[in-house]
């Protein structure tokens, strides 16, 4: 059996989020925060030997203080991270246990994925060495000028919304990284593009959405309720039932 660690990233500034009193990821989620329902979904595997958290250097006195508790009962490895994504999930790869064969990548505020979606694209990781979750392109596109008059209409095809998780061979996303310079991609599967390196897309679904909003929220207790929940040996959030949120 292949080793898999997981990454999630958790450093960026919620800007879109607007809340006073969370940033995205550690906002609760069906009596949870939202990256330990994350979290949870690769905790549950045993072919995930190691699962790290990236967050922002000014959170972490506040990280300690709510999920000191989970962290350490859940074994998960909490690194800082950088400016950008890609700095970040740098960081947490210089960590990632020598013995793991692949990496994988998910956002921290991604909390809504199956376990059936995550063997599936472990399995085409381990034939292709570079795997990604992405949903066709259903909508019409409209290229808009500053005064937000439409420019163009832009054609669909072939295009694809990418998701994560994303997941690589270790050491081709080590080389990836290694070989990004200033260059700073919006996933890693653009930085494994550009040594040229095949991605493979795997079909991913809607109900996969990443939280950016507080609306998305809603949207995501619902999607909750329609996914098996993973089973843990241990508990995800040991202050469940108390008012520890705020």
């Amino acid at each position: 059996m292949a080793k898999f660690a997981v990454i999630l990233p958790a450093a960026g500034k919620s800007s879109r989020f607007h809340d006073r009193n969370y940033k995205k990821p550690f906002a609760p989620l069906a009596n949870r925060a939202v990256w330990l329902h994350s979290a949870e979904r690769f905790l549950a595997r045993s072919d995930v030997k190691q699962l790290i958290i990236v967050i922002s250097p000014e959170d972490r006195e506040y990280f300690q203080f709510k999920f000191a508790a989970n962290t350490t009962i859940l074994g998960i490895d909490v690194v800082e991270g950088g400016a950008e994504r890609a700095d970040s999930v740098s960081k947490a790869l210089a960590h990632v246990k020598p013995d793991i064969e692949f990496v994988c990548i998910h956002d921290a505020a991604r909390p809504c994925v199956a376990d059936e979606w995550i063997s599936n694209i472990f399995e085409v990781a381990e034939k292709t060495e570079a795997a990604i979750f992405a949903i066709p392109v259903a909508g019409t596109l409209k290229r808009v000028k500053a005064d937000h008059t439409i420019e163009e209409t832009v054609s669909r095809a072939d295009l694809w919304e990418a998701q994560t998780p994303q997941v690589f061979r270790r050491q081709l996303l080590l080389e990836a990284h290694a070989k990004r310079g200033d260059f700073q991609a919006t996933d890693d599967a653009q930085l494994v593009e550009r040594i040229g390196h095949p991605v493979t897309v795997v079909t991913g679904s809607p109900i996969n959405l990443k939280i950016a909003t507080r609306e998305d929220l809603r949207l995501a207790e619902q999607a909750l309720k329609a996914l098996p929940k993973p089973k843990l040996s241990g508990p995800g959030h040991p202050f469940a039932g108390d008012d520890m949120w705020r």
